[in-house]
């Protein structure tokens, strides 16, 4: 993936003298990439942006084989904002709205009243996890820094921005107890960083990681590490339409292309790429023959 690793990444660093650790997310081209499929109203947009940031700063926290999956569902005008990650660091995203209800101004409240968050890890290997929390905070930076407060247990702050087409994330976590075996060193050791990364103003977020710890943190010494390049993917393909109609039966699948006039179509809500398949393309799926030779009914 190094087609874009000065655009789209994550970088972590960690206090030498302190048991707290950090991650830097920038998306640029993937976050465009996203927003370019769908025309999406400036809020849905910038929650859009938040979200992917926030699970680009969790992956780059994690090292496992398999998907992260972001869902923040709500009652309200934005009933679904989804974000996947791949262990591989492959993004996408995806959003559902009503357009006439999204004021230019409308806050996290009023888009997703009634909201909760939900994480789910699906490795390769391994358990399945999910958790779900309340969106009880008047941002998604609030929201995911309860969610950890809540759920796991940890001293965790989130920062998420997304404006201009670009989407940035800070994430602060407290490291188990090494450097600092105090609990009074601990605690005044995370509200200093903290208290730092607050001063972090919107129009700085454009400037380099390097840059912006020196000016958080230019009395601390920082170390900061290799970059992690993500990309945007969609993991929707001809074959994975067909194997959903496949998983209807025989029966119902040439129903469906029936009661559909000729061509059931399956459309992507991540990319919008559109798959068709008719009567020939059915039959050859159950024939055994896949979809690698379709009809010229096709996307």
């Amino acid at each position: 993936m190094s087609d874009l690793p000065d655009t789209d990444f994550t970088q972590r660093f960690i206090f030498d003298e302190r048991d707290v650790r950090g991650e830097w997310v920038s998306l640029d081209d993937s976050y465009a990439a996203v927003l370019a499929r769908h025309k999406y109203p400036q809020p849905v947009k910038a929650l859009l942006g938040e979200l992917m940031a926030a699970t680009a700063l969790l992956v780059g926290a994690m090292k496992f084989d398999g998907l992260l999956i972001l869902q923040a569902r709500s009652a309200g005008p934005i009933p679904l904002l989804m974000v996947e990650c791949s262990g591989d660091r492959e993004i996408r995203g995806m959003a559902r709205y009503e357009a006439d209800q999204i004021p230019a101004d409308a806050t996290l409240s009023q888009l997703m009243p009634d909201g909760h968050l939900t994480l789910t890890i699906d490795p390769i290997k391994g358990q399945r996890y999910q958790g779900t929390v309340d969106l009880d905070g008047a941002n998604l930076s609030e929201c995911f820094t309860n969610y950890f407060v809540q759920s796991q247990q940890l001293n965790t702050r989130f920062w998420l921005n997304a404006e201009n087409g670009k989407a940035r994330g800070l994430l602060l976590q407290q490291l188990p107890r090494d450097r600092q075996p105090d609990d009074e060193e601990r605690e005044d050791s995370w509200q200093h960083v903290v208290a730092l990364a607050k001063t972090l103003k919107p129009e700085e977020w454009a400037e380099n990681n390097e840059t912006l710890l020196h000016r958080l943190y230019h009395e601390d010494a920082v170390r900061l590490f290799d970059i992690q390049p993500l990309r945007f993917n969609c993991s929707c393909s001809r074959e994975r339409s067909g194997n959903a109609l496949v998983s209807l039966g025989e029966q119902d699948a040439k129903a469906l292309v029936e009661e559909c006039g000729g061509q059931v179509e399956i459309d992507c809500q991540f990319c919008n790429e559109r798959y068709f398949f008719d009567a020939s393309d059915v039959a050859q799926l159950f024939a055994g023959g896949g979809t690698d030779v379709a009809s010229e009914t096709r996307h």
